[in-house]
């Protein structure tokens, strides 16, 4: 049986304790906060993450009303968590593992909710919570495994595409051999740094324009294809740039060809949601 303390429903002032545990929290994490906070100004792979608690913390807000309405529920069980997020802490610092240090800092927080809000508070705020783990770092070990796979594919697909516009082409590896020079598909051209900001920015669509959860499931599986494609065609544009002239494959005008091709990419997604949409609104009609 789970041990609760019901209370009845409160103005939101009420539930200022949540408000401040929360604070005392977010100040006993203040260094892996601001580790992360270093991490998003110097590594380009998580330039997103300045945007994640702003969005998660927006949502919230929004859904103010609605967890006014629901009764507080004190859940000790959530203290679990808690202490479950400090020893991940603690053990993470001694051990020199960012991951954990940082990821317990959500693991705590969802821990306060659930203590002093309870499972349904828990409940209507685990989408928010759930956005705070794409402002932390992918492990080391788990970013190496998908970026090298992303390379070889990004290459291949660039490979065929240059080869279907007449452009010759040899592929070694990650390296794509051109009349006018080598073309290196490294780690910032896997596509990786796309397939998280767009998967962050899938979930946060998704849940402001569709409600329907198999939707969302839909458009959340669309992203891979889309940002893998999307980054091949980078590479297919850069390749036939450096053949026009070298400069062309770097520098300036190969940073904005990855901002056009992202913009593209999120472009494709709200299309392929408003399809999504006319199929199933076309199926539904009928049926």
């Amino acid at each position: 049986m789970t041990p609760a303390l019901k209370t009845p429903a409160k103005p939101m002032a009420a539930y200022a304790p949540i408000l401040l545990v929360s604070a005392l929290v977010l100040l006993c994490y203040a260094p892996a906060m601001r580790s992360l906070f270093q991490d998003w100004v110097v590594n380009e792979d998580m330039g997103h993450g300045f945007f994640v608690p702003i969005v998660a913390g927006y949502i919230v807000w929004q859904e103010r009303e609605e967890l006014r309405q629901i009764p507080a529920e004190a859940n000790w069980w959530g203290l679990v968590l808690v202490l479950l997020g400090a020893a991940q802490s603690l053990l993470a610092t001694l051990g020199v593992e960012m991951f954990l240090s940082r990821s317990a800092l959500i693991v705590t927080l969802a821990g306060v909710v659930w203590t002093l809000g309870g499972t349904a508070w828990l409940k209507k705020l685990s989408f928010p919570l759930l956005l705070l783990c794409f402002m932390v770092p992918l492990p080391t070990l788990v970013f190496n495994a998908i970026t090298f796979p992303l390379q070889i594919l990004a290459t291949e697909l660039a490979a065929a595409a240059l080869s279907l516009l007449n452009v010759p082409v040899l592929r070694e590896g990650n390296i794509l051999q051109l009349p006018s020079g080598p073309l290196s598909v490294v780690e910032a051209c896997s596509g990786i740094r796309s397939l998280l900001s767009l998967t962050f920015l899938c979930l946060v669509y998704g849940y402001f324009f569709e409600k329907r959860s198999w939707i969302r499931v839909v458009l959340l599986v669309a992203t891979v294809p889309i940002a893998i494609l999307a980054n091949a065609g980078r590479v297919t544009i850069t390749g036939i740039l450096s053949q026009i002239n070298p400069e062309l494959g770097q520098g300036f005008f190969h940073e904005s060809t990855g901002w056009v091709i992202f913009m593209l990419a999120l472009a494709i997604l709200v299309g392929f949601h408003r399809a999504v949409t006319w199929i199933a609104g076309r199926f539904g009609a009928r049926a």
